[in-house]
């Protein structure tokens, strides 16, 4: 579990995190309104040097934001508004997934069937003020290495 006060410190897991990901990684990520989800997928396309701004998907359920660097594009959806996980396959999330990196916000129990291995980020709001508790439990072989620092 990691902790993070402010938006910037937010942001800043989000790059460690970036360092983690490579073409083909899908990260489900949960957690209230207002939690952060965004916040860290910013930092998730800072790391990952793509092209931005990166904005909650809500209304257009989901961004694809190029790679300034040459590495894989950051697939940015949110599923909060979709209403099972027949609108998922509407989105065809799995069409690039094998060369990007995509994040989908509201996920959990909607875009797990994507891939055998994932990485689930969870955040919860703290009790002081605006810290937020991240947890990472990475799902598959991919995964198997994960540093116990992001347990």
């Amino acid at each position: 579990m990691r902790r993070a006060g402010t938006a910037e410190e937010m942001r800043s897991l989000g790059g460690e995190i970036a360092r983690l990901l490579a073409p083909g990684d899908l990260v489900v990520m949960s957690g209230p309104l207002g939690a952060g989800k965004t916040t860290l997928v910013q930092g998730i396309g800072e790391g990952l040097r793509v092209r931005g701004p990166i904005t909650s998907p809500t209304f257009v359920i989901a961004r694809v934001h190029p790679s300034l660097a040459g590495g894989p594009p950051l697939v940015h959806a949110d599923a909060y508004r979709l209403g099972g996980s027949l609108e998922v396959d509407d989105l065809d999330l799995d069409a690039s997934l094998d060369d990007s990196v995509t994040v989908v916000e509201w996920g959990e129990g909607l875009v797990e069937g994507l891939a055998d291995d994932r990485l689930e980020v969870s955040i919860e709001r703290g009790e002081a003020g605006d810290e937020r508790l991240v947890r990472l439990r990475g799902v598959g072989s991919r995964w198997e290495d994960l540093p116990e620092a992001f347990g």
